[in-house]
């Protein structure tokens, strides 16, 4: 079912359940979801051209049916997509500025990871205005690639550290930190509210000592509660940065989902020298 061959069927899907190790499965299925997205950008601009045509011939291109998930009758959806200049051509769609435009370095300083808030301390260095929301902790289950990360079964509960990070009163990021159970589930990083004086810390006073740490990155459509808690303009994307934590007997730590409004965010990449921190 990868490699091109097609949209994900039922028989694919099945394929993929059954693969015995969780890791194999999870990138699997990030595979497949890359296909999947391939393949409606593909149709995507299929439609903008077929109704590029259908105006510049002069005839009625309201018989096209929107694109999914544009606003119907309003007409956004061919800004959207792009609009047609003189001759009909396809020219780049009309964008606003960003509401505002935050970094996030790749991968994170040791010294900004260490501090009290990572994204508290990178908000300051760049002038501006932080700020940050608890929405929720507790026990929920696993998606496939946090269970992958924190090497349990999918659906598998885990605790679940969520909060929203605004800039200038805007959200930009939900920041999701993963924990397993068995390992934190009667700790004090299980009580709501944040912990003080940070995480790391935290982390830390139960004796979890850092050895190593991956990172990956995609850049996605949002889910319904991704656009409703960023306020994301449609159409718009996140960018997902998985960390995985281990510590230094190899043990899965601390798992950071962050989910970028991505018209709202730059990622420089750079080479970090250093102590490392969960």
């Amino acid at each position: 079912m990868t490699g091109g061959q097609g949209p994900v069927d039922e028989k694919a899907l099945k394929d993929i359940a059954a693969i015995a190790d969780p890791v194999e499965r999870a990138g699997a299925v990030d595979r497949a979801l890359a296909e999947q997205r391939e393949l409606a950008g593909e149709l995507a601009r299929l439609h903008r051209e077929a109704v590029a045509e259908a105006r510049a011939a002069g005839g009625r291109q309201d018989v096209i049916g929107p694109w999914p998930g544009a606003d119907p009758g309003s007409g956004a959806q061919e800004e959207a997509a792009g609009s047609t200049g003189a001759a009909g051509g396809l020219v780049e769609p009309l964008r606003r500025p960003p509401r505002v435009l935050v970094r996030r370095a790749l991968p994170t300083e040791p010294a900004v990871r260490a501090s009290a808030s990572l994204f508290m301390t990178e908000a300051e260095r760049q002038g501006i205005r932080p700020g940050r929301r608890m929405l929720y902790v507790g026990p929920e289950p696993a998606s496939g690639h946090v269970a992958a990360a924190l090497r349990v079964e999918p659906g598998t509960e885990v605790l679940a550290r969520r909060k929203l990070l605004l800039a200038d009163d805007v959200p930009v990021r939900i920041a999701t930190s993963y924990f397993r159970l068995d390992v934190f589930g009667d700790t004090p990083l299980a009580a709501p509210d944040f912990v003080r004086p940070s995480l790391q810390a935290g982390i830390e006073a139960l004796g979890h000592r850092f050895g190593h740490a991956e990172e990956h990155l995609v850049a996605r459509p949002p889910t319904g509660f991704e656009a409703v808690t960023l306020e994301l303009d449609p159409g718009e994307w996140v960018v997902q940065i998985l960390r995985a934590g281990y510590g230094d007997d190899g043990t899965p730590v601390h798992t950071l989902e962050t989910v970028c409004a991505a018209s709202r965010h730059v990622f420089p990449v750079a080479q970090v020298t250093g102590a490392d921190e969960f």
